[in-house]
């Protein structure tokens, strides 16, 4: 049964209708348009592209665009997941709301806490990037080596990072309508620049005058013809990483007009538009650099981590080479800004149904957004990155690393969720028993399987940085201890939230709320 409640005033902490709790959001502020935006800008696919085209190459070759695609498969199996579940309970909470209410509150509490340490490990690397393409640009632009070196300084760089840190909460501080107007702009220049390279980099490519260019095969696109198991699964997590974000445009479902439809719409735009950028830019700088390991060629190992900087001045020319690294800096910054959503409002919804302590749940009477949680987020994102900086660089880089096994925990956690939920209905239609079991289930088996693998792998101290502790991976201890940190947080919430814990809070029976104005 569908409860419908009256708009709840601002300022307004939780109103409670029908068990499920009006959290004060600004409804009706986002669009389908608008929502498909947050999406692809919060993914920050000119970042991901310029630091994942190397990498992938160096462990597939040609295989790249097909790798890409085996990425993409089980990412739209789990947005099949969200969009038949937001359908159901257009909740802010997302993963953490729907897998409570299928597996109960622990599971759902760590699924929630999966999503939340995975974004602010994004955010600060972002911040970290959005910092050293900073002085890049700057560099370029003033032709100063001493400018561009300052990206090594490190008090100079982090003092830089926490004011791109500061000024990304401060605009989602304002809500909604601040954050639509500086995306469009960001994710538009994204594109546009995107276009503008693929197209120069196939024109220069069909000359076939050019060094390490290959002409395209459509066996680039055969993910079988990938040499070994081993680098078929490195890449592959590889690409996971470039769609992860996409589901930012779920978590504000209830700012968003037509809550229970545009999120899932707007989630699978935004995975169309990603998956046709990627595939367009891997096919065109392949036939342009080749996958050499030297000079321009995608498997330099010396430009691996910066793709675009080698390729800008080559295909785009000098004049315009620039507006790649105004590209990059903007993908960045835009990513920095909208991932901000998913944690702030991840952490309301786990607030408001006193699975946090109750102060997250407060809204800004003003700007309609969760204030409170959203400078937590941005508090916490600004400390774990100082500190993780000057205690080592190579725990910064480990703790990169780790990301992917929170991103497939959670994801895989809510596409089980999805086929459980759903549950009693499989059998009404072919349709509900390939949307709400088989595809959600084999997106979470293959989450699964990634993050088991991606878990074997961590144990050895050669992945990631090459650190160890005790002989063990410094990846392995950083991921599994940042979940079980998780596991104390959520003992710790237990004793002082135990009706949460005991399911009297949020269950299955929570009807779903829509707010009118």
């Amino acid at each position: 049964m569908v409860q419908t409640a009256p708009r709840p005033r601002a300022g307004d902490t939780v109103t409670s209708v029908g068990g499920r709790r009006a959290k004060g959001l600004s409804g009706n502020s986002v669009g389908l348009l608008g929502s498909a935006v947050i999406g692809i800008s919060t993914v920050a696919p000119v970042y991901c592209l310029t630091s994942t085209l190397g990498p992938t190459v160096g462990q597939v070759g040609v295989q790249m665009p097909a790798v890409f695609l085996a990425g993409f498969l089980p990412m739209l199996l789990v947005a099949f997941a969200y969009r038949e579940l937001n359908k159901a309970v257009p909740d802010c909470g997302t993963s953490f709301t729907w897998s409570v209410q299928a597996f109960g509150p622990r599971v759902g509490w760590m699924c929630g806490w999966g999503l939340v340490i995975a974004t602010i490990i994004v955010l600060s690397n972002l911040a970290g990037v959005a910092t050293s393409f900073f002085y890049l640009l700057l560099g370029q632009v003033t032709g100063s080596g001493y400018v561009a070196d300052l990206d090594g300084n490190r008090p100079v760089h982090v003092l830089t990072c926490l004011a791109f840190i500061a000024v990304a909460t401060a605009v989602s501080y304002r809500g909604m309508t601040a954050t639509k107007g500086v995306q469009y702009a960001l994710v538009g220049l994204q594109l546009a620049v995107l276009a503008v390279f693929v197209a120069m980099a196939l024109v220069k490519a069909r000359t076939g005058d050019l060094p390490g260019s290959v002409d395209f095969s459509w066996s680039w696109l055969d993910p079988f013809a990938v040499q070994s198991f081993a680098a078929f699964t490195a890449g592959l997590s590889l690409s996971i990483f470039m769609f992860w974000g996409w589901d930012a445009c779920l978590t504000v479902n209830e700012e968003t007009q037509g809550s229970a439809k545009t999120p899932g719409r707007a989630a699978l735009i935004s995975m169309a538009v990603l998956v046709g950028s990627y595939l367009l830019t891997a096919v065109a700088a392949q036939m342009f650099a080749g996958v050499g390991t030297e000079g321009t060629g995608l498997g330099n190992p010396g430009t691996a981590d910066n793709v675009f900087a080698a390729l800008a001045d080559p295909v785009l020319g000098t004049a315009l080479g620039v507006l790649l690294f105004v590209a990059v800096l903007a993908s960045a910054a835009a990513s920095l800004q909208t991932t901000f959503l998913p944690v702030a409002r991840t952490v309301l919804a786990m607030s408001t149904y006193q699975a946090l302590p109750p102060s997250f749940a407060r809204i800004h009477p003003r700007f309609r957004s969760p204030g409170r949680a959203t400078v937590a987020a941005g508090v916490a994102t600004g400390v774990f990155y100082a500190v993780m900086s000057f205690l080592s660089e190579n725990v910064l880089i480990d703790t990169i690393y780790a990301l992917g096994l929170m991103i497939c925990f959670y994801y895989s956690i809510t596409a089980f969720a999805c086929a459980w939920y759903f549950r009693r209905e499989l059998r009404r239609s072919v349709r509900d028993a390939l949307f709400k079991g088989v595809f959600p289930l084999l997106g979470g088996v293959l989450l699964a399987a990634v993050f088991g693998k991606t878990l074997y792998d961590m144990w050895n101290p050669a992945y990631g940085s090459g650190s160890s502790v005790l002989g063990v991976g410094s990846v392995f201890v950083i991921g599994v201890g940042l979940l079980l940190l998780g596991v104390v947080l959520m003992l710790v919430m237990r004793r002082r939230s135990p009706a949460f814990f005991r399911g009297e809070v949020l269950t299955r029976s929570t009807p779903a709320l829509v707010v009118e104005d």
